[in-house]
Formats: C-alpha cells, structure tokens, sequence
C-alpha cells in the first residue's frame, strides 16, 4: 500500500466484513480516537522517550492512525486535501521569519 486511501480502503473493508460500521459512527471514532491517543501518551509517562516500548508505540500510533482515517471515510474528507489546506493555513499564522526555531504561538510571534 502506497497511499492514504489505499489504507483507508483496507480499513473500511476490514470493518465492513465485521459489520461494524453500525458502531463506526463520527462521534465514537473521535472518542475512540482520543482514547488511544491516551493509550499512547501512557507510553511514555514518567519515563524518558527513549524508555517506552517501541512495539507498543507503534501500536497505540497504527489505533490514533486508523481511527483517523475511519474518521475522514466517515466524512468523505480528501486525506491528502485536509492536511494540505491545514498546512496552508498554519504557515499563514506561523510565517518562517516569525516562527523559525520559536515554540511561541502565533499571537505571541512578533
């Protein structure tokens, strides 16, 4: 698989053979996708990153992944487009000569 909907593809195709799309609805994709963003953040709670279970990581990452995507189908979102609009709009608000090495922002940027 080479690209986003080749991957949302095989997702929807995994869910639709379990029937699950009846449980797949946009609020419970987000939740379920804020809960394994959760699970991944506990990855890494009191530790250094270079302690957390790579395996594990790479795991809770494939769940916020795909429940991302599930959540996109659900909407008909062009992947590429939405990320593509959002990177437009962020480097509006954090131009290079403002932003570059500053972790401030954009209504801090001077």
């Amino acid at each position: 698989m080479n690209n986003w909907n080749d991957l949302q593809k095989a997702l929807v195709d995994f869910r639709d053979e379990r029937d699950w799309e009846q449980f797949h609805n946009p609020k419970d994709l987000a939740l379920a996708l804020s809960i394994e963003a959760a699970e991944l953040n506990e990855l890494f709670l009191w530790k250094k990153s270079e302690e957390a279970d790579v395996q594990k990581v790479k795991d809770e990452l494939a769940d916020v992944l795909a429940y991302a995507l599930l959540l996109a189908d659900s909407y008909k979102f062009d992947i590429n487009e939405i990320v593509l609009n959002k990177i437009k709009k962020n480097a509006e608000k954090y131009p290079v000569d403002k932003s570059k090495g500053t972790s401030k922002k954009y209504n801090e940027l001077e």
